[in-house]
């Protein structure tokens, strides 16, 4: 199956947060990575943990994927949106491009 593009750029979020729109951020990477960086007041539940998750999340308000790059985030974001997230969003760039653009003082690997 062919994933949609449901992306949201990291400017974007920042707006969000800058301008307390309501959001919620699902870092789904692994605690190692979670250990470096992360970005304040996600929600942090690992990819493989995320289906037995669903009932945890919200629905009423934007739910934005971060992984490291994107990639894993975008299957979970199809993944949401395939399970009634319509209000899913996939961070382009991950936690990478989030460090370059928006926090560049935050460690990175």
């Amino acid at each position: 199956m062919q994933q949609k593009n449901y992306n949201i750029s990291v400017h974007k979020l920042a707006e969000m947060r800058a301008d307390g729109a309501a959001h919620t951020v699902l870092d789904i990477r692994e605690s190692e990575e979670l250990a470096v960086c992360a970005i304040s007041d996600s929600v942090m539940i690992p990819m493989q943990q995320v289906p037995d998750k669903l009932g945890t999340l919200p629905r009423e308000h934007p739910l934005i994927v971060v992984c490291h790059h994107g990639m894993r985030s975008a299957m979970v974001t199809d993944f949401l949106r395939n399970n009634g997230f319509d209000d899913s969003w996939n961070l382009a760039g991950g936690i990478n491009a989030w460090s370059h653009d928006i926090e560049p003082d935050m460690p990175r690997y």
